[in-house]
């Protein structure tokens, strides 16, 4: 049979993984040899944690029940409960442990095992328990809990609180016991309290007694109750309570297990949410009811416990109880007529305005998420006794928010005259699309870049063109002017049967979309007569009266990013657009701070997130609280946005990884030298400026320094460009070299448009042969035959593009390296940059290259933009930041000043 061994070294062991006739060893034995491989600390402890209600044979058996007897002795170590460093467990005497060595059975091995062995054992198991509990945000306490559940009880009091059923004046009993070791078969044997006082007598258990009751004492300064009972002699013995006395107790329970103690109650109560009746509002309850955004919502109140209403002499003789805990239905529940009694009055006064009114939707969905404004009908009583109040949607607005928040629930339909095969999550997109827009509400479409946004939302068009009748009327496309002919293409490709116009001075004839245009040419609102779809772009549509004048179907903005600015006239004109439903395409709904999401939500369901003023004073409320701090608001948004992650196998299994690494570089003696001449010119400035002044001349300095970490001759102009002089330049070198052996290729990302062409140069040698360069001055059409040419296989190695122009609309999936030379200040910029490589089509793992200068504003940069990713990610998955503009000076220096150390190190 396998067991426990003792090796000369006097270190325990198993000696093997299968039984004599080569049956493997129970995984229990497996496991706990695994253990003692790694140590006779590791082993030891799995015995005791792992294992300890296993059947085991008798050496490990044994070995387990040593390991318990030092985990016991843990257990009453003073202070235990308490942070800071755990006092050592000392091992019993020498004739102690002799005794339990007597005690081993016959084991091959046992003549190497004596007391000095077993004291070693003792002293590596509590240096490791002691180590491991230390690095335990919980505790050594919640350390053991963690190990095995049963330890945490050991060395313990409890206050139990009970029914009892047999004595209708006294329905409860309370008891305390205490802990002091487990029984033979591993189980937490509980002790009167008074016991105690007993087992601990005499001077050489003093300690143990101290740390047992020190938690009582604790209690008795938190609670009135506990010092009652402790100054009573009560806690040392059983007790029969009333109704009012448990309430009393279960209202104490935090401040008991704040002070040590353990609490046993029935399992009906919950402290953070007790059983009580509750006024229970129903938003939505009118079956059969058509739900959208222009519906008002019906609005009902009734008193209920868990869900069941009560009846009219159940809710009477509630309120003629006293406080505290009642019998309700055959149940102990919690009652505070003064509180259920406000609540109650509060929404009987909102239901009688409702009704005369009506609860717009929006106004719903704030109620529910819990993030109503103060103007709003139901606001008051929302914040009156919230605890002894339950919102909830109808059966009818409940189903309708199940499937937005649950896309996979609306199922999918086949798409009439698409030329693709959409895959699952499209066709999981394209219902949701058509839901949302059938409820008239505004709809995100969040989806990463390279998940196909721009085919969902054809597939939808060609569902509105198979349906809709003819008087129904156009929808309209608003783009970026760089992403007119990505549309074109594509909708050529995948909806040939739309019938597409476009009003932009590229594509219409040669006036038209312009002041003075001759007699005989189209008109903008002629141009789209009848059309399935118009196409424009931000900027015609702010110029063009005939587009923001007329109805249009399905209003539907790519990028729509570029209307985060709530004050611009471009995006002023949208909004100012009159449609059926409203969509918007972008991978980055936050971009820098949640006023970019108010804007966005401003076109796409005006008033869900109220007044600019009411949406700035709910997230200063928000990033006040404590815990999910924009729970509310996250719940209030996310029925509207539909957001998938590349990253998630779940959506597409095919894609390729990405990883991203930050590449350090230093500074040059040169670059060194500019950069700390412009941190003094900036001090000096900074005396004499203010206002927006100041806020400009900031701007301008932080511009210089980054021209610096790229390149001296980029901040003089002296167009030399010499490699020598950039840390990065040389950096490019080393990376860009190993590619061109691989013979891979790679996308160069840089915010500047001056330096694009000093890097292709300076590639080009290093690859040896031309790249290509795109900027925002690169012509439309050229764009595409650019991407061509990169898109073939042996076309050129690299491909340098200014962030702005190329991080939006280009497929660029030959590229297995993506480098951002300089840091954008926008992390959802750069990630859309990344993304012209790291999308559907991409056959290779992606890296991502993002060039840092050590010691420089860019390493403070690229610390604020993992503070932005994660704004971005705590509201969009289950604010703002601190404008450097908006430093003071001392601030403002601080970070932009140069480590020397940092930057001159190589």
């Amino acid at each position: 049979m396998i067991d426990l061994l003792i090796s000369p070294h006097g270190r325990p062991l198993i000696a093997t993984d299968c039984e004599p006739d080569g049956t493997p060893a129970p995984a229990a034995l497996r496991r706990t040899a695994q253990a003692l491989d790694a140590s006779a600390a590791r082993g030891l402890l799995h015995l005791a944690t792992v294992e300890l209600q296993t059947t085991l044979p008798p050496g490990l058996s044994w070995a387990r029940g040593f390991a318990s007897d030092y985990l016991t002795r843990l257990c009453h170590t003073p202070g235990l409960g308490e942070a800071g460093e755990i006092a050592a467990v000392a091992p019993p005497p020498e004739d102690e442990l002799a005794a339990v060595a007597q005690r081993c059975p016959p084991l091959l091995g046992s003549e190497y095992l004596t007391a000095e062995v077993l004291a070693a054992w003792w002293g590596e198991l509590d240096e490791l328990v002691r180590a491991e509990a230390r690095q335990s945000p919980g505790g050594a306490q919640e350390y053991l809990r963690q190990q095995n559940p049963v330890w945490r009880l050991v060395g313990r009091v409890t206050f139990h609180l009970a029914e009892n059923k047999r004595d209708p004046a006294h329905p409860f009993a309370f008891l305390a016991t205490y802990a002091s070791r487990l029984s033979a078969q591993a189980r937490v044997q509980h002790q009167p309290l008074g016991r105690a006082l007993q087992e601990y007598a005499g001077a050489r258990n003093r300690s143990a007694l101290v740390a047992l009751l020190t938690p009582v004492e604790r209690a008795t300064q938190l609670s009135p109750l506990a010092k009652e009972l402790v100054e009573s002699g009560d806690v040392y013995q059983p007790l029969a309570w009333t109704a009012r006395e448990a309430y009393r107790f279960l209202q104490d329970i935090p401040k008991f297990e704040e002070s040590g103690l353990i609490v046993r109650v029935p399992d009906w109560w919950r402290a953070q949410r007790p059983p009580r009746p509750i006024v229970s509002v129903k938003v939505g309850d009118q079956p059969g009811a058509k739900l959208g955004a222009d519906r008002l919502l019906d609005f009902s109140v009734d008193v209920a416990l868990d869900g069941e209403p009560l009846s009219k002499s159940e809710l009477q003789a509630l309120l003629d109880s006293a406080d505290g805990l009642v019998v309700l239905k055959g149940r102990w529940v919690e009652v505070d007529r003064d509180r259920l009694n406000q609540a109650l009055r509060h929404w009987k006064t909102v239901a009688q305005q409702v009704r005369g009114s009506g609860l717009t939707f929006f106004e719903g969905m704030r109620l529910l998420s819990g993030a109503s404004y103060a103007d709003d009908v139901a606001d008051e009583a929302a914040r009156a006794a919230p605890e002894w109040t339950g919102i909830s949607a109808g059966p009818a607005l409940e189903q309708v928010l199940r499937e937005l928040r649950d896309p996979q629930l609306l199922g999918s339909q086949a798409v009439p005259h698409l030329q693709a095969t959409l895959r699952p999550y499209q066709q999981t997109g394209v219902a949701w699309l058509r839901f949302m827009t059938r409820l008239g509400l505004g709809a995100c479409l969040a989806d990463d870049m390279g998940l196909g946004k721009t085919i969902q939302v054809i597939a939808l068009l060609l569902h509105i063109k198979h349906q809709r009748s003819a008087a129904r009327e156009p929808s309209l496309l608003v783009v970026p002017a760089s992403l007119i002919a990505n549309w074109k293409s594509e909708l050529a490709r995948f909806g040939p049967s739309l019938d597409v116009r476009i009003v932009h001075p590229s594509e219409m004839p040669a006036a038209s979309g312009r002041r003075g245009k001759a007699a005989d040419e189209p008109s903008p609102a002629a141009l789209v007569a009848g059309c399935d779809l118009a196409i424009t772009t931000y900027g015609m549509l702010a110029r063009l009266d005939p587009l923001r004048e007329r109805r249009w179907n399905v209003v539907v903005l790519d990028e729509a990013q570029a209307i985060k600015n709530s004050g611009s006239r471009q995006t002023r004109a949208v909004k100012d657009l009159s449609a059926a439903a409203r969509l918007a395409l972008t991978g980055t709904p936050i971009e820098n701070r949640l006023s970019d999401l108010w804007s966005l939500f401003d076109f796409l369901n005006p008033g869900l997130l109220g007044s600019a003023k009411q949406f700035a004073a709910l997230v200063k409320q928000s990033a006040a609280a404590g815990g999910d701090r924009y729970g509310s608001l996250r719940s209030l948004v996310q029925p509207y946005i539909l957001r998938r992650l590349k990253t998630d196998k779940r959506v597409i299994a095919d894609l390729p990884e990405k990883t991203e690494v930050n590449a350090y570089c230093g500074l040059s003696k040169r670059q060194a030298a500019l950069y700390e001449r412009a941190v003094r010119e900036l001090a000096a400035t900074l005396k004499d400026s203010e206002g927006i002044q100041r806020r400009g001349t900031v701007l301008a300095f932080l511009m210089r320094f980054k021209q610096i970490c790229n390149h001296p001759s980029q901040a003089t102009g002296d167009a030399g460009y010499e490699p020598r002089d950039s840390a990065k330049f040389q950096r490019l070198a080393e990376l860009c070299g190993e590619l061109a052996e691989r013979q891979q290729k790679a996308l160069v990302f840089t915010q500047f448009r001056e330096i694009t062409a000093p890097l292709a140069e300076f590639l080009a040698g290093v690859f040896g042969r031309p790249g290509l360069v795109l900027t925002g001055q690169t012509a439309v059409g050229k764009r595409r035959e650019l991407v061509e040419a990169f898109q073939r296989e042996t076309g050129p190695p690299f491909f340098v593009l200014s962030l702005k122009a190329g991080g939006t609309g280009l497929n660029l999936t030959e590229a297995a390296h993506v480098i951002h030379f300089d840091r954008w200040w926008n992390p959802a910029v750069e990630n859309q940059a990344t993304d012209r490589a790291f999308r559907i089509g991409q056959k290779h793992n992606v890296v991502v290259h993002k060039f840092v200068c050590r010691g420089t504003i860019e390493e403070r940069i690229d610390e604020m933009l993992t503070e932005k990713s994660d704004l971005s990610r705590s509201l969009l998955d289950a604010g703002g930041e601190t404008l450097l503009t908006e430093m003071n000076d001392e601030q403002l220096l601080k970070f932009v000043s140069l480590d020397v150390r940092k930057a001159l190190e190589t």
